[in-house]
């Protein structure tokens, strides 16, 4: 299905003439209202500003920490209302994670996309639980499969009866501690008939390390936007905050929320040129 069709489906999602990408974009997790408020009324502003069909993404609880005492999350119904009263006061759609086929119905109450982690993409109870949602599904391609391989991934949300359906690059396991972004993966992945997002802060993540906290390279943010932008990607993810040194996950790899105009104002400039 076409980016635009799968787009203009999804409640409030505002669509513009621009032809530019679409973003998803927001906090790791939900940590409290202050920080999704700012984050998402920011956001907001600049995508009306450049014209930038924008969703706007927190995770209501993060299911995957290298560590038992790394913060995990507030409450699910507790994050996903907060999360949903945000998206309501500044009429933009959402997206969140689920980490279980139990979990698919509850998040969909409150959100617009149901995420698939990327260690999750070959679970086939989960993928076919969030497509009988009716919601978007976002499959990530995990970090230890091809782009080719997505296929059947996408088939079960398709074979489910959901055509909605979003393939996101999230970089490929380079050794143990990192990533590489192939970006082979953004046509190929296309070429199976579906929009496809490359996420650009998780795959600057340095996974495994002897910490048990992830690193990451948000000096990079740039670089990899551009080079996905100049590929033809349709969408980007970009995790942000107002304070990445004071995140409670994901801090390493995340975009401090005051660079994230000026990084569109470039990446559009790309989009342009392209065209």
């Amino acid at each position: 299905m076409e980016t635009q069709t799968i787009l203009s489906r999804i409640p409030h999602m505002k669509l513009y003439d621009s032809d530019n990408f679409f973003v998803c974009a927001g906090p790791c997790v939900v940590e409290n209202k202050d920080v999704l408020e700012q984050t998402a009324e920011t956001i907001q502003q600049i995508c009306e500003k450049l014209e930038i069909p924008f969703v706007f993404k927190a995770s209501y609880r993060k299911a995957n920490r290298s560590r038992l005492d790394s913060f995990s999350g507030i409450g699910d119904e507790k994050a996903l209302q907060m999360l949903a009263d945000v998206g309501n006061r500044f009429s933009v759609p959402l997206i969140t994670d689920i980490h279980s086929a139990e979990e698919a119905a509850f998040a969909a109450e409150y959100v617009d996309i149901l995420q698939i982690p990327a260690f999750l993409c070959r679970q086939t109870d989960i993928l076919v639980a969030a497509a009988k949602t009716g919601k978007v599904v976002n499959i990530k391609k995990g970090q230890f499969v091809s782009a080719e391989s997505m296929k059947w991934a996408a088939q079960k949300v398709l074979d489910s009866g959901n055509e909605q359906v979003i393939l996101t690059d999230r970089g490929t396991m380079f050794g143990y501690h990192d990533l590489l972004v192939d970006y082979r993966n953004i046509p190929i992945m296309q070429s199976l008939g579906h929009p496809v997002v490359l996420d650009i802060t998780h795959s600057l993540q340095q996974p495994n390390r002897d910490s048990g906290v992830s690193g990451g390279l948000p000096q990079l943010i740039e670089t990899i936007a551009k080079a996905g932008v100049a590929v033809g990607v349709d969408g980007l993810f970009i995790e942000t905050h107002p304070n990445p040194a004071e995140a409670k996950s994901d801090g390493a790899n995340m975009l401090p929320l005051d660079q994230l105009e000026g990084l569109m104002q470039k990446l559009i400039a790309i989009r342009k040129a392209i065209q």
